[in-house]
Formats: structure tokens, sequence, C-alpha cells
């Protein structure tokens, strides 16, 4: 039989995490700050056009967590060297933003780091087609444009929905989402691109 001492005894030193981790798809990228004509800029990587995900999109050096990587750091430093060549030891931290939990993508640990310039770059040709940068300044009074993304709820063959108390809620129920679109040059950031740099901008603004 359980008590409250016994129950408070699992509890008391116990670290919060989040909730479905285990069975969740763990990524880590970088927001990548460098200075380009001695203003300070944000990377972005176009992604390779022969991938099978997301060929040609935007977005910020990173990707899966891997068993070997110490923590999701040491997963978003990996990345970045592989995927353009700088050196590990070039990559400063400069701090983590905040954990991005996400329905197809699984959980993303974001961080801003920043390396000295751009001349020893060494793109992977196989995972990115080129990269461009942006003056950290353009964004400081750009108000992205919005649009909604929309989810339905659509329970699989099989599913109890005669079980819920309220199926009928579900028969046609849906979750909108906000989307920012960015516009710079010929580039469109968007989707969990624009979300970190969005959280990154409304953190750091003036």
């Amino acid at each position: 039989m359980y008590d409250l001492s016994y129950v408070q005894k699992q509890l008391i030193n116990r670290k919060p995490g989040i909730l479905g981790s285990s069975d969740s798809m763990k990524s880590a990228v970088i927001l990548p700050l460098v200075y380009v004509n001695q203003e300070l800029s944000i990377l972005f990587e176009v992604r390779s056009k022969t991938l099978t995900k997301q060929p040609g999109e935007i977005c910020f050096p990173g990707g899966k967590i891997d068993p070997s990587d110490l923590n999701p750091q040491a997963a978003a430093v990996r990345e970045l060297s592989e995927e353009i060549g700088i050196a590990e030891s070039e990559v400063e931290i400069v701090a983590p933003l905040d954990i991005l939990v996400t329905p197809f993508r699984g959980i993303i640990y974001p961080f801003v780091g920043i390396f000295n310039n751009l001349k020893d770059i060494r793109i992977n040709a196989f995972e990115v087609d080129h990269i461009f940068t942006v003056p950290l300044s353009f964004f400081e009074n750009y108000q992205p444009l919005k649009h909604t993304m929309r989810m339905k709820f659509e329970p699989n063959e099989g599913f109890p929905l005669e079980k819920i108390a309220n199926k009928r809620s579900y028969t046609n129920r849906y979750s909108d989402f906000p989307e920012s679109f960015y516009y710079y040059e010929n580039y469109v950031i968007w989707g969990l691109t624009a979300r970190i740099l969005t959280h990154f901008i409304e953190i750091i603004k003036r």
C-alpha cells in the first residue's frame, strides 16, 4: 500500500522533463551569428535540392541528436560543422533558446552560436545547396506576414471514438497554428526556422 511519504520520496529530487520525450525524435539547431562587413548577421542554409525531406527550403544548421552526442548542444555544434565545415572549436555557444515541441518534427533544442567569419566555410553539398546571411538590423523593425496552418483531428480506422463521452466534438475538430513569413531578397523564411527566428528577435529587440 502506498503512503504519502513514499510518494514524496519518489518525487522530491526528480527533475521535470518533457512528457513523451522518450518516444519523440530529438534534434538540435544553431541560429548562427557572424560578422559580415563589420555588421552582425544571421546565417541561413538553403537545403540541397536533392534531399528527400524539405529540399530547397531555408533552415538553420542542425539535425538529429545521435546517441554518441554528449548533449543537444554538442549535437548542434557537430551538425553545423558537418554542414558548413566550420571547426567545432571555432563555434561559441552564446545561449540556449526555448525548447520547441512540435507535432511532426519532435523536440527541437535551439541554440544561439557565433563564429568568426565566413572564409573558413566549406559547404557540404550533399546537405546544403548554399548559404546566405541577413544583417541582424534588418529584423529590428521588420513585421513578418502571418498566415494560418490548419491541422485536422482524424481518427484512424479502429479508433474507439464511440467510447469517448463527447465524441461528436471530435468528428470535425481542428487546430489552427500561426505561421510567420519573412521575405529577404529572393528568400522566404517560414516554418520552424521562422518560429525560432521570431523567438530570438523578440528576446533581443530593444
